[in-house]
């Protein structure tokens, strides 16, 4: 109970954090892939709606920054940015509770099961 409680606490004391401040943040991720990035997005996009609402893709340069919404509130839980490399794209992921180890793992694991597969 107290661990809930203790969560909780975490989670609304975290307010609402910007795109451009959860973008400041250091990668949790950083990783390659042999799909191009319009390909990548829209897999990551799938995997994204299972457990969240839908995600906002928007074209950035060669590539794009997929903003993912939180899951409790409105506003952006974290942003993955997929450009385009020689070969695939490279992939970036942001989150906005990122120094926070209770944190959910679901946008890790969608990134991880759209690398290759």
């Amino acid at each position: 109970m107290k661990v809930a409680g203790l969560l909780l606490a975490v989670l609304s004391l975290g307010g609402c954090a910007t795109v451009a401040e959860i973008e400041n943040t250091h990668e949790t991720m950083e990783v390659m892939s042999g799909k191009d990035p319009q390909e990548f997005t829209q897999c990551l996009a799938r995997k994204l709606a299972a457990t969240r609402g839908p995600a906002t893709l928007v074209k950035n340069g060669s590539g794009y920054k997929v903003i993912v919404p939180r899951k409790l509130s409105s506003g952006p839980a974290a942003v993955v940015d997929v450009q385009e490399r020689s070969g695939g794209s490279t992939i970036k992921v942001h989150e906005r509770l990122s120094n926070l180890p209770l944190r959910f793992k679901d946008v890790q694991k969608s990134v991880t099961e759209c690398i290759s597969g």
